[in-house]
């Protein structure tokens, strides 16, 4: 009877450590929770709130200089399609560069620190070479959802046209413009116009391709602010136009072929 009393009192007392044990184990696992959580929440925060960074747009490269200004040291030249971090923005337009207002942003760039003209910098990365209209909006639409594409036929049946159309909501004028020359494939010889000028200009190709009737640049203006772009490309087998026009807070960057 004893050893019966015994081992009850063992069983007891044996179930009552393990319910302990548990208790405290519990709250142990609970305290790690509870001290895991601000630091998981710090590096969710942390990365809403990541270092901006902005890419190359400038087809020969961008300099990066000592100071913030264009008759510094020249530390670095950072290719195009370079992805450089931005220390401190300047929101000012303190210069004029290429027809282009901007100022100098405080980058990082290759383990060096300088200055880099913005109005070559911009947010959304510029096509690769090659890359068609609809795969890099794809590639766009990863980071920027707002980013839109769309594509249509037209024409007649013997002279089909087909046009493909990018939106890039918050895209200045220049930007667009690098964007739809690399995108589209228009000469690199027309820089961009710029804001001021005639109301109705066209530029000319200086040196074209053999069988090329039409190479030229149209540039619409009112009161010195721009009203669209056009490039006009025309031969004996195809016609071809690139157009750069605002919409809202967006530009939209269109490419139209004809077939002969």
């Amino acid at each position: 009877m004893k050893k019966v009393v015994f081992l009850c009192t063992a069983t007891v007392l044996a179930l009552s450590l393990l319910s302990c044990k548990n208790d405290r184990t519990s709250e142990v696992a609970t305290s790690e929770i509870d001290l895991q959580t601000p630091k998981d929440l710090a590096l969710s925060e942390s990365s809403e709130k990541s270092t901006p960074f902005l890419y190359v747009t400038a087809p020969s490269g961008l300099s990066l200089r000592e100071y913030g200004n264009l008759q510094s040291e020249r530390l670095a030249r950072m290719p195009y399609g370079t992805r450089v971090e931005v220390i401190e923005a300047e929101t000012k337009p303190t210069m004029t560069v290429g027809d282009i207002k901007g100022g100098m942003h405080h980058v990082a760039y290759n383990h060096k620190k300088g200055f880099a003209f913005n109005g070559y910098l911009s947010r959304y990365f510029p096509p690769e070479a090659g890359v068609s209209a609809k795969g890099y909006a794809l590639e766009l639409q990863e980071f920027f959802p707002e980013v839109t594409f769309s594509e249509s036929t037209g024409g007649t049946v013997s002279k089909p046209s087909n046009t493909v159309r990018i939106s890039l909501p918050g895209a200045q004028w220049h930007e667009a413009f690098f964007t739809a020359q690399r995108l589209y494939d228009f000469p690199d010889a027309f820089t961009f116009p710029g804001m001021r000028g005639k109301a109705k200009e066209i530029i000319e190709e200086s040196v074209t391709k053999d069988g090329t009737w039409t190479s030229q640049l149209q540039v619409t203006r009112t009161n010195n602010e721009l009203q669209k772009i056009t490039y006009v490309y025309t031969s004996a087998q195809y016609n071809w136009s690139v157009e750069i026009v605002s919409n809202g807070d967006a530009m939209v960057l269109s490419r139209t072929e004809i077939v002969k």
